[in-house]
């Protein structure tokens, strides 16, 4: 191994709502909150890792599932129902594509990120 995993960091034209975005959808806790950088400590951590969000002049957000401006990143968050974690990622402002299996299904966060839902047997 040459390292662990320090800090996941997504570009973003807001850091501070994108922050608070994935502190409602992981239940972590906004440990700092600045216009240019903003991060959120997963639940159970114990400093590390972070996820990140870095403020970005002209962000384009990414478009999937073509790939003129590309995904840049992507996160799967598994969740014990489906059904009950799409209607809490609405309603904290995530949209969905349509892009659904049995096992998961894609959303964009507020920035235009993808990320999935994914059932606890996939």
């Amino acid at each position: 191994m040459i390292g662990t995993l320090d800090v996941v960091v997504l570009d973003c034209p807001d850091t501070q709502a994108l922050a608070r975005f994935y502190a409602e959808l992981i239940g972590g806790e906004i440990v700092q909150d600045d216009p240019d950088w903003a991060e959120v400590l997963p639940p159970g951590a114990t400093g590390r890792p972070l996820l990140a969000f870095q403020q970005v002049d002209d962000y384009r957000a990414p478009e999937w599932p073509g790939q003129l401006v590309p995904q840049q990143i992507h996160l799967d968050v598994k969740v014990d129902d489906l059904d009950a974690g799409e209607q809490a990622v609405l309603a904290i402002g995530a949209t969905a594509t349509g892009s659904v299996t049995e096992t998961f299904r894609v959303y964009l966060d507020p920035a235009g990120h993808p990320f999935c839902l994914v059932a606890p047997n996939d």
